[in-house]
């Protein structure tokens, strides 16, 4: 190789870095993954996030943009060392972000870049993301929302840092408008959930017959929303699986707590509903015992959550809103007359992605069903 084609190839992948950058910016993840080898990957083991191939990183790229409220990456240069048709380096970042739910810093990090000659000029192979250093502190700035080229809000948007007016609780029990199903259904695919959108409780009943094999051990919820539905009926008393909750129920709780932990953590299926679920693809569910959530959180094989329309919300502190506001005040009137006690949110379980794709399914209902 002489010395131009190197400075060439040096320039190139400079240049792709650049790119990078800018994709990510512009929030263009068909031009982001397109960056990449076919089985290239984007690495980031502090998120954790793993993507490998095209697909995989324009769904990543959707489900983390979905969160931002916004972003500004800087690229630095760092080293290249060329090997004939590959090639390894670092870039050096600095990044500002605020996501919807709140969350906001600054940090300082490093890109490990393997790249790949090919027909379409130079792409990475891999990048594997390493954070240096990272400041949660308030930022002390603001981001005026600007142009939608740039993935923003429209100009006369609420500026980022004026907070936004609280939903009055009363609209915690309206359904979910058709395009905020489908943004939650897309956020959750998104981060490795199965969705689909279901007209109404009956056609969940029906989906969940099809999903929960015959035999299979399932752990339902308390849940109205399965009750109202007749999903409760249909699992702890039709006959067709080996149902948890009855076996629980027949159990001692003085002499039979270990048994009861073991039943209630690791079952073949949980089936449940959740308080909430954001258009940015997180699921919410709260407890007062915490018995149900092992299985949810992922001591179930596989998982089914159905849930109704007026549980879908923008983010993640509307949705911790809707607990307290909302779902709580209904659940403490159930508790009182079933078990002669109030209930308390002592626990809560928040799924922002689930690492075994496949696993779980969540039944977005176009009616409003449960609380």
């Amino acid at each position: 190789m002489n010395d131009f084609q190197a400075i060439a190839d040096r320039v190139e992948i400079e240049a792709l870095r650049g790119e990078f950058t800018d994709a990510v910016m512009m929030r263009d993840r068909p031009r982001l993954a397109s960056l990449f080898t076919p089985d290239g990957a984007l690495r980031m083991p502090n998120i954790p996030v793993e993507q490998v191939g095209r697909e995989e990183i324009i769904a990543g790229g959707e489900r983390l943009q979905s969160l931002w409220d916004f972003f500004v990456q800087n690229t630095h240069p760092g080293t290249i060392l060329l090997d004939g048709d590959t090639a390894t380096g670092r870039a050096y970042i600095q990044e500002l972000a605020r996501t919807l739910d709140g969350r906001q810093g600054l940090n300082y990090a490093v890109y490990h870049d393997r790249y790949q000659r090919t027909v379409e000029g130079w792409k990475f192979a891999e990048r594997v993301y390493e954070v240096r250093y990272l400041d949660t502190s308030p930022l002390a700035g603001t981001a005026p929302h600007a142009a939608q080229g740039s993935g923003a809000a429209p100009a006369d948007a609420t500026r980022a840092d004026a907070p936004a007016a609280p939903a009055p609780a009363a609209s915690f029990a309206d359904p979910a408008s058709a395009e905020q199903l489908e943004r939650a259904a897309a956020a959750l695919r998104a981060g490795g959930f199965a969705a689909e959108i279901l007209d109404d409780a009956a056609a969940a009943r029906v989906r969940v017959k099809d999903l929960v094999p015959e035999g299979a051990s399932v752990l339902t919820g308390a849940s109205e929303t399965l009750r109202l539905s007749g999903i409760d009926e249909d699992i702890n008393a039709g006959g067709r699986y080996d149902a948890i909750r009855p076996r629980v129920l027949a159990i001692d709780r003085a002499t039979g707590a270990d048994e009861i932990r073991r039943l209630l953590a690791g079952p073949d299926y949980v089936v449940n509903s959740v308080a909430a679920v954001t258009e940015t693809g997180s699921l919410v569910l709260a407890s007062g015992s915490g018995s149900q959530l092992p299985a949810n959180a992922g001591g179930a094989a596989h998982a089914v959550w159905i849930v109704g329309a007026q549980k879908v919300v923008p983010d993640l502190s509307t949705a911790l809103r809707r607990v307290e506001e909302h779902a709580l005040p209904l659940e403490n009137v159930r508790a009182q007359a079933v078990y002669g006690k109030p209930s308390a949110v002592n626990r809560l379980l928040v799924l922002n992605a689930e690492p075994h794709p496949g696993r779980g399914t969540v039944l977005l209902l176009r009616e409003a069903i449960g609380y």
